[in-house]
């Protein structure tokens, strides 16, 4: 305990447990959506469009990535979204090509254009996360807490458009809500939350950062809002205990943060099966 005092001392330490927790606050309001529309890979497509995205900026040595990476992955997630619903290519198919082609781009764009020695190095950190979270200045830690209240902002201010999208899509169409709207605002909190969790986790992890909490949820309560308010602690509960572990062991802060959601996820599904 006494290292951890040590450590709070320090102002990037303390950046970094706020984003930390802003992030998976924001990431599994949205997993609750996602896994209920069976659209829970989208985290995973938008990830690596996102990898792409940061290849270019890398490239072009803009100072700020986030100019580039969160228009481009907003526009993917638009895409994904109105192709997976009523386009030729369905929702898997379509997700899976936007995927591998943004990924296999973005390493491609890295290895001709890059002027940095440690090609591999660039890869890694963007892929599985790095100590970058442990390195954020304030503007960075400014920008997610104003993204972040958005997020939260249009969840709770939308909250009875986005059950009924979610849950049913024709029904709520049908009673004159707007669907396309609120699918085009899932949209954007989407590609956000892929964007800023980017940072924390890196491109191949964020899918366990929105997927375990709401599965965990749903291991164990039934209503959407019981769901979502478990998800949301379960979530802050693991990352804030991922980070601390992290910060006093040295180990990676993405894949640290994933094995504590595993292991949560799995006491979760025992409670689940007991109580049936």
């Amino acid at each position: 305990m006494k290292d951890i005092h040590i450590y709070l001392s320090y102002p990037f330490v303390r950046y970094a447990i706020i984003v930390g927790i802003l992030i998976a606050l924001c990431s599994s309001l949205l997993g609750v959506i996602l896994v209920l529309k069976r659209f829970s890979f989208i985290g995973d497509g938008l990830s690596h469009v996102a990898f792409g995205a940061v290849a270019v900026s890398t490239v072009f040595n803009l100072t700020d990535n986030m100019v580039l990476v969160l228009p481009v992955t907003i526009i993917a997630a638009i895409l994904l979204l109105k192709g997976g619903s009523n386009g030729k290519i369905k929702g898997d198919a379509s997700i899976t090509m936007m995927s591998v082609g943004a990924m296999a781009f973005g390493y491609l764009v890295m290895n001709v254009f890059s002027s940095g020695s440690n090609l591999a190095g660039d890869v890694c950190t963007t892929l599985f996360g790095s100590t970058s979270i442990l390195t954020l200045t304030k503007e960075k830690v400014i920008l997610c807490v104003i993204l972040s209240i958005f997020v939260i902002s249009a969840f709770v201010l939308f909250y009875n458009k986005i059950f009924a999208v979610t849950f049913d899509e024709n029904f709520a169409s049908a009673t004159g809500i707007d669907t396309q709207k609120y699918n085009l605002l899932i949209a954007i909190i989407i590609a956000i939350i892929v964007v800023l969790a980017m940072n924390l986790v890196g491109s191949l992890l964020i899918s366990a950062l929105v997927v375990f909490p709401a599965l965990a949820s749903m291991c164990v309560f039934k209503s959407f809002l019981s769901v979502t308010v478990s998800s949301a602690i379960f979530s802050v509960v693991c990352t804030s205990l991922g980070l601390v572990i992290s910060i006093l062991g040295g180990s990676p802060v993405g894949a640290t943060i994933v094995c504590i959601d595993i292991l949560a996820f799995f006491i979760f599904y025992l409670i689940g099966k007991m109580g049936h």
